[in-house]
């Protein structure tokens, strides 16, 4: 569903990473605005809620690659984790081009990331995407803590369809950039194939 805009001649596409409450979606956005080039992004927006901790959303472009002259503006969104938090998720979802699906590595999470997964693809459907045709990513974060579930429960519970993923640890970096990266590439590819 990407913009474009002729005049700036950019294609602006959207990404959302979603994920259920505290999983780290807000880092991965705060780790990649601190190590974007200051020229090439915008201002970062966040609007906080007042029963959650995390960012309601995060707006971050980024200029990367040309399509046909076109630059590439990526922009950024998390969507609140909390399941009160529905109709936003499903305003944020509104002209999706790639979706990143942060889980929380954290054994007692692993209901919430379920959850969390059920609900992107019911959000997503309502809205006439389907999951398994959308580029999607998904990110195992806190990888480093010592109550991480072991991968292949992650992998069996969230990714039995073997989407591209990554573990992470959004709060050091690691795992983050490749993460955009493989969205971003999933994205581009998309539009090309669109484009002919």
């Amino acid at each position: 569903m990407s913009f474009i805009n002729y005049s700036s001649r950019e294609i602006n596409c959207k990404i959302v990473y979603y994920g259920p409450g505290l999983c780290g979606k807000t880092t991965n956005l705060q780790f990649i605005y601190s190590k974007t080039n200051p020229d090439l992004k915008g201002k970062m927006i966040s609007l906080a809620t007042e029963t959650e901790r995390t960012l309601f959303f995060d707006f971050l472009p980024l200029a990367l690659g040309q399509i046909r002259g076109f630059k590439t503006r990526f922009h950024l969104y998390t969507v609140p984790g909390q399941v009160f938090y529905d109709a936003s998720r499903k305003l944020i979802l509104k002209g999706v081009d790639g979706v990143v699906f942060v889980a929380d590595s954290q054994n007692e999470r692993m209901e919430a990331n379920v959850e969390s997964l059920d609900n992107l693809r019911i959000n997503l459907t309502e809205q006439g995407y389907d999951l398994d045709k959308i580029p999607c990513i998904i990110q195992y974060n806190k990888r480093d803590l010592p109550n991480a579930a072991p991968l292949e429960e992650l992998q069996r519970l969230l990714n039995p369809g073997g989407l591209v993923e990554f573990e992470a640890c959004a709060t050091t970096g690691q795992g983050v950039f490749e993460t955009l990266k493989a969205v971003a590439r999933g994205v581009l590819q998309d539009l090309k194939q669109m484009g002919g």
